[in-house]
């Protein structure tokens, strides 16, 4: 019981002490959750790791660029028989211990042993490991070792110590063949070398080896790191430089300058000249074409053409100098 003398009333008890904040320390706790991510982002979902392993699978069965540091395998009998036949330099030939021998195995066997290539026997198995996935190898294969270019500056030395300079340049040529038809052309018709640029166009492969039949034993080939760059500096060098496109300028056969020191540029197959490398040239000259007739020709036959031409006229002149 309460104390005499106080009197007391039932209250509701009500607390009067202020809320105290926490200053700002709780803003994650009021923010709104954020949105869930898809299952292919959650770490160590069952999706994400799915999702992992088939970009992985798609990275290794993407085509990789080839290294041309190292040597290139020209596999199967018809192509290795062609490879021998065409004289392309090898260092080994490979064969598959107890295959079937017929007549291209045969054969190949001789055109190594006459050339003094190494014949190496192998096991199947060991074979299909330096072939790679998914390449068919029919128990014969061919090493090629690399191809050895030159700078662009040693081509213009020894275009102009000859007696009348003359190179042929590839302005994003991709079909080895074709490469390999040009370097033909270029060596019959007394072009000192060939100029290739570095990035995307064909180089010289067994394949550009093959289409060549054996013309880079005699012209050689150099590489530019920047093609337009290094036409101009031919330019500034003497020679005159020109682009070979279907609508060009100037008909190649009336083309004056070709007793000069010269530089054809051929474009690429489709898409004929880039913007850049047309800039970089003096002149631009045409093949004419009968009307109704195709609208354009293949790279290298147009290359053989101009070609062709330029070894004609510098012939009349050295004719009519007589």
């Amino acid at each position: 019981m309460p104390p005499k003398g106080r009197q007391t009333t039932a209250k509701k008890s009500v607390s009067t002490r202020k809320k105290i904040g926490t200053g700002g320390h709780g803003r994650d706790k009021l923010a709104g959750k954020k949105p869930t991510l898809p299952a292919e982002q959650r770490t160590n979902h069952p999706a994400k790791r799915r999702a992992e392993h088939i970009a992985e699978v798609a990275e290794k069965r993407r085509p990789q660029p080839k290294d041309e540091t190292k040597p290139e395998l020209v596999m199967g009998r018809n192509s290795v028989f062609e490879a021998l036949e065409a004289k392309i330099p090898a260092t080994v030939l490979f064969l598959a211990i107890g295959i079937d021998r017929d007549e291209r195995v045969t054969k190949s066997l001789k055109h190594a042993t006459t050339n003094g290539i190494p014949i190496h026997e192998v096991s199947k198995f060991e074979l299909d490991r330096l072939a790679g996935r998914g390449q068919v190898h029919q128990g014969l294969a061919l090493q090629v070792p690399p191809y050895e270019y030159l700078h662009p500056d040693e081509l213009l030395e020894r275009a102009q110590q000859s007696g009348s300079p003359l190179i042929v340049a590839l302005d994003s040529v991709t079909d080895t063949r074709n490469v390999g038809a040009i370097a033909r052309s270029a060596a019959a018709f007394g072009a000192a070398g060939l100029l290739l640029p570095e990035r995307r166009a064909a180089g010289v492969n067994a394949g550009a080896w093959k289409a060549s039949a054996g013309a880079f034993t005699r012209l050689p080939v150099a590489r530019a790191v920047n093609l337009a760059r290094t036409l101009k500096s031919y330019a500034d060098a003497g020679m005159f430089v020109i682009g070979l496109d279907a609508d060009g300028e100037l008909p190649v056969h009336e083309l004056q300058v070709a007793t000069e020191p010269l530089v054809i540029v051929v474009g690429s197959e489709g898409k004929g000249l880039t913007k850049i490398v047309r800039d970089a040239c003096s002149l631009i000259v045409s093949i004419p074409m009968a009307a109704g007739g195709a609208e354009s020709l293949n790279a290298s036959v147009a290359a053989s053409i101009a070609l062709y031409d330029v070894a004609r006229r510098r012939a009349t002149g050295a004719a009519a100098r007589l």
